[in-house]
Formats: C-alpha cells, sequence, structure tokens
C-alpha cells in the first residue's frame, strides 16, 4: 500500500445532536400488507463444504429481495422455478400479484454446487444478472415497473467459471462505446492455506462493451481479480468505470497475470539499485545546534564550496555543477551564527544554530530524503526514558491512582467489536494500485444503501453510538466520501439486536430499520417536532422534538430472506410471502 494516500473521514459538526436523549417507543398502529407468492422463493441452503463465516457472510446471510432504485418502491426476487417476479407498487391498498418479468433459460436444480441467483440494477434499462451456477447474464430491460414498456431481453450469456453472486455493477460510455462493470464475488478453495480456513475470497472486477462493429453485441474486453482473506462488508465500482471502492476486514490485493510480474520484477532491480546509492549526507542534532556530514570528492577545494545560509533555507554548491544541498529548513536558524569547515579526511561538516532551542528536528531539509539521521545514544536512552510512563511490566501498577487504566471487564457487550482491522480502501483502474486508504479502527461497518442511483452506494458506519452515512463521491478528490446523514444513537441500540439479520435505511434518511431473523422488524425514526407541551422531568426544561421507536411482528413462521426500505415503505420477503410495512405516508 506504499504511495497510497492515508485519508479520514471527516463528521459534518452540524448534523450530529450531542443532546439526544434516546428513543421512545410508540404503539402507533403501522399498516401492514402482506402477498402469498405463486411459488417460493429460490434459496439455497449452504452445503456441508461452505462451512466457514465467510460463507454465512456471503451466501447464507444473502439478501434475497432486490430494490430497484431507478424507480420508485419496485423489487425484484427470483422463484424456484427460475422466474425473476416483479412487484410495483403505487397504492398499497391495490396490491397486484408480483409478476414474471424474465425466466432464467438454465434448469437450476440441474447445477449441484449453484448459489442462489443475484441480481443487480447497472442504469434504469441495464440489468445483470447470474443464475448461481457461474452463468453471467447481461439484460437490456427497458424502462422497469411497467408492464407496457418493460421487456428483459438477452444482449450477453456467458460462463465465467466458478459459481459467483454479482456484488455490484454499473453502466458507463467509455471511448464512445456502451460499457458495463460487474463485481463477482466468490469464496474458493486454497489448497496453500493450510493454517487458516482453506478458503480465500476473490472479486472479479469483469467489463463488458459492446462491438465497434456496429451489431449491438457485447464481449468482454478485461477481466481483473482481487483477492483477499475475508468477504468484503462493501465493494463498488465508480459511476465512471475508473476506480474501485472496497470495505473488508483483510486487505485485498490484485493477482498479477504474467506479463504484470515480469514489469514489476524489473522495476524492483532498478529500485534495489536506487536503495544500495549511499546517502548524500549525514545529520545529527542536540537541542541547541544540528551538524552536517557531507563526503567530498577528491578535487574540490575550499574555493569550489559555495554555502549560503538564510533564517530558514539552506543551498550547498560544488563548483558550477547544480546544488547539493538546496531547500527549506525544517526550522529557524540563527543563519549568522551558522559556520562550516572540511575536516581532515575531506568532509564537508556544517554546524546550524537552532533559533528555537529544545525543539527536535525529525529531518533536516523539508522533503528531502537523500540524508540519513545519526541518533546519538545518549539520546536514545533520554527518549526511552521520556516514553517509560506509557509502559509497565505490571497491568496495573498503582490501582489508587485517580484515573486507573481501562478496565476491559467493565466494556458492555455491545463496546466489543469483532473486527477493529477494517479498512477502506479505493483501487484505480488502470494501476490497480491503492490510491487512498482509511483505516476504520472502531468504526464498525452497518450496512450499506443506495440514496441516489447515480452516484456508489453509501455505507453506515458506527461513530461512537450513533451510526453515520456516507456518500462516496469519485470525481471529488477534496471531498471523496461525505457525511450526509446521522442516525443518532443507532450504532449503539442495534449492537443490543443479537438476532438482527439486516439493516437499512430510507433514501431520505427519514428512518432506519433492522429486521431479525424470524417475525420482529425495529424501525427508528429520525427526531420529529411535538405538537404537545414535553417537559423533561429530571432537568425541568422542555423538549421540542422526540424520536419514536416502532416494532412491527409479521404473521409468518418462516424466515426472513429478503430486506428492503423505501421512503415510504419497508418490504420483507420471506419463503412464501411478501410482506409491506406502511413506515411514512406520501407527500
Amino acid at each position: 500500500m506504499a504511495g497510497a494516500a492515508h485519508c479520514s473521514l471527516q463528521a459534518k459538526r452540524l448534523l450530529l445532536d450531542p443532546k439526544f436523549e434516546g428513543y421512545k417507543l410508540s404503539l402507533e398502529p403501522l399498516a401492514c400488507y402482506q402477498l402469498g407468492l405463486d411459488a417460493a422463493v429460490a434459496e439455497v441452503q449452504l452445503r456441508d463444504d461452505q462451512y466457514t463465516l465467510d460463507h454465512m457472510r456471503a451466501f447464507g446471510m444473502y439478501n434475497y429481495l432486490h430494490l430497484d432504485s431507478w424507480y420508485q418502491d419496485n423489487v425484484y426476487y427470483v422463484d424456484q422455478f427460475g422466474r425473476v417476479m416483479n412487484l410495483s407498487v403505487t397504492l398499497d391498498t391495490a396490491l397486484q400479484k408480483p409478476r414474471e418479468v424474465f425466466r432464467l433459460p438454465a434448469d437450476l436444480t440441474a447445477c449441484d454446487n449453484r448459489l442462489c441467483a443475484s441480481m443487480h440494477f447497472s442504469s434504469s434499462t441495464w440489468v445483470t444478472l447470474s443464475d448461481g451456477t457461474g452463468r453471467l447474464y447481461l439484460i437490456k430491460s427497458g424502462k422497469r415497473g411497467s408492464s407496457a414498456s418493460e421487456k428483459w431481453e438477452i444482449v450477453f450469456n456467458e460462463e465465467l467459471g466458478s459459481p459467483f453472486i454479482v456484488a455490484h455493477s454499473v453502466s458507463f460510455v467509455k471511448s464512445d462505446a456502451h460499457s458495463l462493470a460487474v463485481l463477482l464475488l466468490r469464496v474458493e478453495k486454497d489448497e496453500l492455506n493450510t493454517k487458516g480456513s482453506g478458503f480465500h475470497v476473490t472479486l472479479e472486477w469483469v467489463t463488458i462493451a459492446e462491438r465497434k462493429e456496429g451489431d449491438h453485441r457485447y464481449e468482454i474486453i478485461k477481466r481483473r481479480v482481487l483477492q483477499g482473506k475475508s468477504v468484503p462488508h462493501y465493494a463498488a465500482v465508480e459511476p465512471s468505470g475508473d476506480g474501485l471502492m472496497i470495505v473488508s476486514h483483510k486487505p485485498f490485493t490484485f493477482m498479477q497475470s504474467e506479463s504484470d510480474k515480469l514489469e514489476e520484477n524489473d522495476d524492483a532491480k532498478v529500485s534495489n539499485e536506487k536503495k544500495v546509492v549511499d546517502p548524500l549526507y549525514y545529520w545529527q542534532q542536540t537541542e541547541d545546534d544540528v551538524t552536517v556530514t557531507v563526503h567530498l570528492p577528491q578535487d574540490i577545494t575550499k574555493d569550489d564550496i559555495k554555502i549560503q545560509f538564510s533564517p530558514d533555507d539552506i543551498c550547498v554548491t560544488l563548483k558550477d555543477q547544480p546544488p547539493l544541498m538546496e531547500g527549506k529548513l525544517y526550522s529557524s536558524v540563527d543563519h549568522g551564527s551558522c559556520t562550516w569547515i572540511i575536516k581532515e579526511d575531506k568532509s564537508l561538516e556544517i554546524s546550524l544554530i537552532k533559533k528555537n532551542e529544545g525543539s527536535r528536528w525529525p529531518e533536516l531539509i523539508i522533503g528531502d530524503t537523500r540524508g540519513e539521521f545519526i541518533m546519538d545514544p545518549s539520546q536514545c536512552s533520554e527518549i526511552a526514558e521520556s516514553l517509560m510512563h506509557l509502559t509497565s511490566e505490571v497491568m496495573n501498577p498503582n490501582p489508587e491512582k485517580e484515573n486507573p487504566p481501562c478496565n476491559a471487564q467493565e466494556l458492555e457487550e455491545c463496546d466489543a467489536f469483532l473486527e477493529d482491522g477494517a479498512s477502506l480502501c479505493r483501487f484505480d483502474g488502470d494501476t490497480l494500485k491503492v490510491t487512498h486508504i482509511i483505516n476504520l479502527g472502531s468504526n464498525q461497518y452497518l450496512f450499506s444503501v443506495v440514496v441516489n442511483p447515480k452516484e456508489m452506494p453509501c455505507f453506515c458506519l458506527r461513530h461512537d453510538v450513533d451510526a453515520l452515512l456516507w456518500q462516496p463521491h469519485s470525481d471529488q478528490p477534496e471531498n471523496m466520501w461525505e457525511h450526509i446523514a446521522t442516525f443518532n444513537a443507532l450504532g449503539y441500540v442495534q449492537a443490543s439486536k443479537q438476532d438482527k439479520k439486516f439493516m437499512t435505511c430510507a433514501p431520505d434518511y427519514s428512518y432506519a430499520a433492522l429486521c431479525e431473523c424470524l417475525r420482529r422488524v425495529f424501525i427508528y425514526r429520525q427526531p420529529t417536532p411535538l405538537a404537545t407541551v414535553l417537559y423533561n422531568r429530571k432537568e425541568g426544561r422542555q423538549v421540542g422534538q422526540v424520536a419514536k421507536q416502532l416494532v412491527a411482528t409479521l404473521e409468518a413462521n418462516d424466515p426472513i430472506l429478503g430486506f428492503q426500505a423505501t421512503s415510504e415503505r419497508l418490504f420483507v420477503l420471506t419463503t412464501k410471502t411478501l410482506f409491506l410495512i406502511k413506515v411514512n405516508s406520501g407527500n
């Protein structure tokens, strides 16, 4: 990850509410509608050889309900007959039965090691679809959501190796040709991994483009594979198709082709040759001064050396050559007191007197890496002594002290994260290298959601007790991840829900919701102003707004397989039923 810019996520203070008082349980009834399905959802159970946590995350916790963000209140699922079924809602009280929009050509039951069928809506008229057997379909759908203009037509259909699920896809125009980039997720057996789980995770980034012959046929123009040791929480291609963003517990790297390896070996040889070169100068420092030593060529005399001192800069020139050392010093010097001499071993020694006594310089000339700092042994022991108070051989040497160290046993369950090492990486599509990296630390990943289908999906992270929603902007280097919404205390609240399966939020941020494996759905509304006067008894002040928590219990014994939210309603899919929960009334 050398060369990658280490970034951080900047929360907007105006979107945070330090005085949030918690959610009030509301007993207001939620309108809930249910539709019986003609055929059961095409659920695929994990096999005996799919026993790892990664298999469970990728396939066992798969969301079988697909929300079409390009059209309002439009959801899809695949049933056991291989039919892609659609429900488009305009009026809750006049619901139509889900209708068939497409049927997978292959017999799904014939493949023993298949995964669940998966799909992604690349644009308002394009869909990528996998049947779970390793075959990818690229479909031109027309305008979806109404039977009049919707006609799903296969324009690309190819076997791409072992079974996969479609993680993400985008549609874009590049070099005057319509293209689609698709991310395929696999968990594969790793024969070399004898100590770990025995599996690795791959993300294949496939680019498919329209042929230039003008016959409207599509072909694969690029296949690139990333490999990692954990299923990514989030993986999405940028709208332009130029880059890729991944949130994962363990890092992903591109697998190289043979030509890439040869090029890299050549680069490594060159860089190794460079590393052999001795430093241009050596420097030491005390609290008062800095001493620089430069080895001179044999033919250099005192008259050939020109040194210019200024309060913030230095310039060293030998004969009529370009400057040997030149640039801005790390800190100011007393330039009138700076001196230089030629020592007996034909080396040039420069003495710089610090203006700010006692300060330590991490570098001599800002940005110059050609020198080497030599630390005095007495300085090493001095630094070690100054850091001694931070370490101890005893766990808690002074328990009576006012501020004892943190005791892990006092932490609550919801404060413990399974994965503390997650990171967010942005990969460049041309160089295949990481350009930006954010160490997420304790900012636990919660869920992803599409707010604007023309942008990348947003991801939600826990920050302290809150849940913050971030919108990636691949075309804005200065504002690549924007904090767009906050769900107060949701980070803390969701941690107590041990049976939670899916989490999401409304595209207009009006509420967040989570569901358990069976029946129960929890809805957390944003704070809204009160119609009546309410007082906080403890503090004796008036409360201006309140955030409500609602609970819905579904009349179903089957496990929840899919969960999606729109601004007005929640869609919940079980094996044989599709539930609609009206959360907000339409405008």
